[in-house]
């Protein structure tokens, strides 16, 4: 059974109990696909009765979203700083950093996408503004780097927000079903081209289909 870390601050017995289920989640999602994980496996590696870990999660969607926002919130600690000392680039680049050493997270998270986009799904809402949350802090940090002269004027902050956004994500897709793939090196190379086209002035393009 995987040894599962400790918290540091005394606890009350029912919030140790509570993060020690939340933690058994983050250890099931390490080594187990979304859809093969569920309360007894979280039950057998918490050691705690089942009966136990649904008194304290009623609803699996509200165990998962827990586990989700400690391990992000953990991942994201050392990173966030990188946002304000050096901007939008560097903190997506702190994420990749993160994620390469731990691709756990970032599979569950890809895993979630599908819920998301699910028409009706109960945890649609709550993971959609998850999304939008992290979109919105990548637009305001870009509009804060133009401020600060860490990015040209001439890229548009919603524009580059999406595409940023996109190049990151599609990357770290690519990187899950191709193992041998340098993410980071990747990173650096594309964000690079991408920088140099926001220090242009944007031409719209007319395609045209018949040509």
């Amino acid at each position: 059974m995987p040894e599962l870390p400790q918290d540091t601050l005394p606890l009350s017995q029912d919030t140790e109990t509570r993060v020690r289920i939340v933690r058994a989640v983050i250890a099931a999602f390490r080594t187990r696909a979304f859809h093969e994980t569920d309360f007894a496996v979280v039950a057998d590696l918490a050691d705690l009765p089942l009966e136990t870990v649904r008194g304290f999660f009623p609803r699996w969607d509200g165990l998962v979203m827990a586990a989700v926002d400690r391990w992000n919130a953990e991942r994201m600690a050392p990173v966030v700083p990188l946002l304000h000392a050096h901007g939008t680039v560097r903190f997506l680049r702190g994420i990749v950093e993160q994620n390469v050493q731990d691709p756990s997270l970032m599979r569950l998270l890809t895993s979630l996408l599908n819920v998301a986009a699910t028409p009706g799904h109960p945890m649609a809402p709550t993971l959609q503004h998850e999304w939008h949350k992290f979109h919105a802090l990548v637009l305001q940090g870009l509009v804060t780097d133009i401020d600060l002269g860490r990015e040209p004027a001439t890229m548009q902050p919603e524009r580059g927000a999406e595409q940023l956004i996109a190049l990151y994500e599609g990357l770290q897709m690519q990187s899950m079903v191709r193992p041998r793939m340098d993410l980071l090196a990747s990173y650096d190379r594309a964000v690079t081209r991408l920088r140099a086209g926001w220090s242009q002035d944007y031409v719209e393009q007319v395609w045209d289909l018949t040509a």
